[in-house]
């Protein structure tokens, strides 16, 4: 009897198991790795309205805290933006006319006393933020419980523009609620970036020795509890 299909056909299944197998390993492969916060949310750097805020300038040279623009992190869940007369305080036409400053700076800061003289707000375009069905970020509880603005936000001092450090998705937070010792500083310290930077990294390397992170574990008996880990402490 003479053969409808050739032999070779025979191969076909097996062939067509092998390419499907390496499809949907692939596809997994892409979105494991695609379509994820750590690949789409870091780095994110939008754009700012007029000449941007330099934090490189701001907090790294000029040393100013944190708590001088973001006035309300330890005591508010929101970590408010400072309205212009915070920022024209600085760079009031007054103060331009008694510093050396040069064309290029008054410029770049035009649009803060535009804005002033105006009674109008600057459009800050927001760079961190979590989906509308979680709850804003406590700054205030992470602050007061030792946790430093560097852990999330990255080294913003060395930043002429702030972008986003870390993917704040739901599984990097849950690592540190599951191990907070790691990321905790004394609470006097967590504004601080560029001794924290230096003082975590110290810390992860003597943490081969005997007893591991001494000073986080000591930190965290301090608080009044472990970090929560259930659905309703960040959806509700």
């Amino acid at each position: 009897m003479s053969r409808i299909f050739p032999k070779w056909m025979n191969l076909l299944p097996t062939i067509g198991a092998i390419g499907g197998l390496l499809a949907a390993t692939s596809l997994v492969g892409g979105m494991w790795y695609y379509a994820t916060p750590k690949f789409f949310k870091v780095g994110y750097m939008p754009r700012q309205p007029g000449g941007g805020f330099n934090h490189q300038i701001h907090a790294g040279k000029l040393g100013i805290d944190c708590r001088y623009c973001h006035t309300k992190i330890e005591k508010s869940a929101e970590a408010n933006i400072p309205n212009v007369a915070t920022c024209y305080g600085c760079h009031a036409d007054q103060r331009l006319a008694l510093q050396a400053i040069s064309e290029g700076h008054k410029t770049k800061t035009d649009f803060i006393r535009e804005a002033y003289k105006a009674d109008a707000s600057i459009e800050w375009r927001r760079v961190h933020k979590l989906p509308d069905y979680v709850r804003n970020f406590p700054h205030h509880i992470h602050l007061n419980a030792g946790v430093s603005c560097y852990t999330c936000h990255g080294q913003i001092m060395g930043m002429p523009v702030v972008y986003e450090a870390q993917p704040l998705s739901m599984s990097w937070c849950l690592d540190c609620h599951r191990d907070p010792a790691p990321y905790l500083v004394p609470k006097d310290k967590v504004t601080q970036l560029q001794w924290v930077e230096t003082h975590l990294k110290e810390r992860a390397a003597a943490m081969g020795g005997a007893g591991g992170d001494v000073e986080g574990k000591t930190l965290l008996e301090k608080l009044r509890g472990s970090p929560p880990q259930n659905c309703g402490a960040c959806h509700y």
